[in-house]
């Protein structure tokens, strides 16, 4: 099972890693949890990242020491996505007309409350 979850952590890694050298910019690692089916605030990704060591100056992180940190993070199923029906239901409430869809404008309407 570790094993699996760890070639799943790599896989997604290397989408990002840009360079091939086994190193992600420390932005990019949000985009990474979230694509492996976690879906932590961004407070949870600094505290992540708090776990994780941080090459300085520039902000990269090493699959090295982001795939510990990771593992443990999905063996405990934290992060866990928001169940349909709550999405359902909040998108029910952002469809006024009961027509199936929001409207871009609807949609920009509701999240800049203009």
């Amino acid at each position: 099972l570790v094993a699996e979850i760890e070639k799943k952590i790599t896989e997604a890694f290397e989408v990002f890693d840009r360079e091939s050298n086994k190193t992600v910019d420390v932005r990019e690692i949000g985009c990474i949890i979230r694509s492996l089916g976690c879906f932590p605030n961004e407070a949870e990704v600094q505290e992540l990242l708090g776990k994780i060591e941080v090459e300085e100056p520039g902000g990269f992180v090493h699959l090295e020491k982001f795939l510990p940190v990771m593992t443990e993070v999905l063996l405990q199923r934290r992060f866990r996505p928001i169940p349909e029906d709550v999405i359902l239901h909040a998108f029910e409430a952002l469809d006024e007309n009961k027509c199936g869809y929001i409207t871009k404008e609807d949609l920009v309407k509701h999240l800049t409350g203009k």
